[in-house]
């Protein structure tokens, strides 16, 4: 157990803690409504596919190369307000409204518009974004330089982070619900005028709410990011970098210069043998669990309720949000205690062995007989009548302010079993993110201490981020090519027992596997806290108190 007490003058305040959770809620809530809006690109604005792949990977291509920059250029920022948070506020501001734009697509304009609309808008909402996020990132890096208030306040923000993922979900279900987003009785008409009937008419209709819903959830979510965002800019308190030493010149005329300092710096950064090991682990853990990532929605519609998505209804939803919900106050709150018990990289370890455990109880949780047998059981019985009774008492509220789609159907009985497995697999991405941004702050004292002045906070949070990008652009790669492999047919309404069986081991050893190379990529991590503290003592020693 750590010996050591936080100085007061090293914690940060719950005020400070609560502005950069917003941010951190901000952060997850963009690139969480992003996933979901870019699907309705072909259901509603009839994108063909292969562009609207296109549209997702071009992007992240510019993105990649925008980070790194962005990073230098908050690292070596002079201005009475701080190295970030004048890039976080105008950033804020940037990809809220850029963000609310971006949807703002006609399902009556021509595919080739749209394509060329939403490419333009997405690589300004991507600048908008970087300024931003980049610099919000390296502001957490350097509110404390305690080891272990590193962990309470990457604990704090990812806790707030994880609220983004309960609401995600469930966009899904209100961007095409006529009672929340209702469309004009003109465009009822000129539908009706069309002289549809059967199953095109109600395509029309449903592209119809779709394209609504999406212009006007993009707005609520857009505007209200903006207004979230720019809190830590106000209240989120950095270094103090007026005591900085050897930061580089940003102007047009050192441009040629400072792109030299930029790779210099990238190669320090990249010779940091601890911070590889972050990036390493979080490669493994985060990619592995971003492949599968939808194979539960499939298994839940496909395997549990045989195509039916009206029997599926909320289901897949309550997966998502429950799985985040625990993450947030049961999982990441735990893993704080053990860092601080037993250090950080032991934190690492023991969470996502716990994580591997979940990912293999999977295989029962989803299981259809055993699901069934527990609904016979009087316990089953049971809890599907306890739910019953509570959604009896709140369904004249949920409908009378629009929200009758959040109920839950247990008519059948309920497949509750796929719920077990969630605190355990909570464990991989809780402890991750929370771990390894804290860990990323005491790699920045080791490079301080390694290469000098300035600190690099920017620069090493945009590196490990594009991992994280990296990560999830492969993941959405390799995906595809899994379902494919399994055997996975989009266009049937029913899969085969084969095709599930494989999905189903698929959802289980991939993310098993790769958390277990992680492991093995951080077994020999050494920068405990003993070691961090002795680096701090020896930065203060030699530039004093920042």
């Amino acid at each position: 157990m750590s010996q050591y007490k936080t100085a007061k003058i090293d914690k940060v305040p719950f005020g400070q803690k609560m502005a950069f959770g917003s941010g951190h809620f901000v952060l997850n809530l963009l690139p969480g409504a992003l996933a979901v809006f870019m699907f309705f690109l072909v259901t509603a604005f009839g994108m063909d596919p292969f562009l609207a792949g296109l549209l997702g990977g071009l992007p992240r291509l510019f993105d990649a190369i925008t980070d790194p920059i962005m990073g230098f250029i908050s690292d070596n920022t002079k201005s009475r307000w701080g190295r970030r948070r004048p890039y976080i506020f105008v950033g804020a501001l940037l990809s809220g409204i850029l963000f609310a734009l971006l949807f703002q697509l006609s399902e009556d304009n021509s595919v080739l518009f749209n394509f060329w609309y939403f490419l333009l808008m997405s690589l300004l909402f991507l600048i908008g974004n970087t300024m931003y996020a980049t610099p919000l990132v390296g502001l957490g890096y350097e509110m404390t330089s305690d080891y272990n208030e590193r962990t309470r306040l990457m604990a704090f923000a990812n806790t707030v982070g994880q609220i983004s993922w309960m609401l995600v979900p469930w966009f899904w279900v209100v961007i095409a619900d006529p009672t929340v987003f209702p469309i004009s009785e003109e465009i009822y008409r000129t539908i009706g005028e069309m002289g549809l009937t059967g199953d095109d008419l109600q395509k029309i209709t449903d592209e119809k709410l779709q394209a609504n819903g999406v212009r006007k959830l993009s707005l609520m979510v857009g505007f209200g990011c903006a207004i979230l965002g720019i809190l830590p800019a106000f209240f989120c308190k950095g270094i103090d970098a007026g005591k900085m030493e050897n930061r580089k010149e940003l102007s047009l005329k050192s441009m040629s210069s400072s792109f030299k300092d930029l790779f210099n710096g990238i190669k320090e950064v990249s010779r940091n043998k601890p911070f590889m090991k972050l990036c390493g682990a979080t490669f493994l853990v985060f990619n592995g669990f971003q492949i599968v990532a939808s194979f539960s929605f499939f298994i839940i519609v496909f395997y549990i309720y045989n195509g039916d998505y009206g029997l599926a209804g909320t289901w897949p939803a309550w997966f998502a949000s429950l799985t985040a919900l625990v993450t947030a106050f049961m999982v990441i709150p735990i893993i704080s205690r053990i860092a601080n018990k037993w250090g950080k990289r032991k934190a690492f370890i023991i969470s996502t062995v716990i994580s591997i455990i979940g990912y293999v109880l999977k295989w029962w949780g989803f299981d259809n007989s055993l699901n069934t047998q527990f609904n016979e059981t009087g316990f089953g019985q049971g809890l599907n009548s306890f739910v019953v009774s509570i959604f009896d008492t709140i369904d004249p509220f949920l409908n009378s302010i629009g929200m009758s789609w959040f109920s839950m159907d247990t008519s059948q009985g309920g497949p509750w079993l796929m719920f077990l497995p969630i605190p355990l697999m909570a464990f991989g991405l809780g402890g991750l993110f929370t771990l390894m941004m804290s860990m990323t702050a005491d790699v920045c004292d080791l490079d301080e201490l390694e290469n000098g002045m300035p600190r690099k906070e920017g620069t090493y949070g945009a590196i490990y981020w594009w991992m994280v990008k990296l990560g999830q652009a492969i993941a959405l790669v390799l995906g595809g090519a899994i379902l494919s492999l399994v055997g996975f047919d989009e266009s049937a309404v029913s899969q085969t027992a084969e095709t599930m069986t494989r999905l189903r081991i698929a959802d289980i050893v991939i993310p098993a596997v790769t958390a277990a190379m992680a492991i093995w990529v951080m077994y020999k991590y050494d920068l405990n806290e003993k070691r961090a503290r002795e680096i701090k003592a020896e930065l203060e020693a030699r530039r004093g108190k920042l």
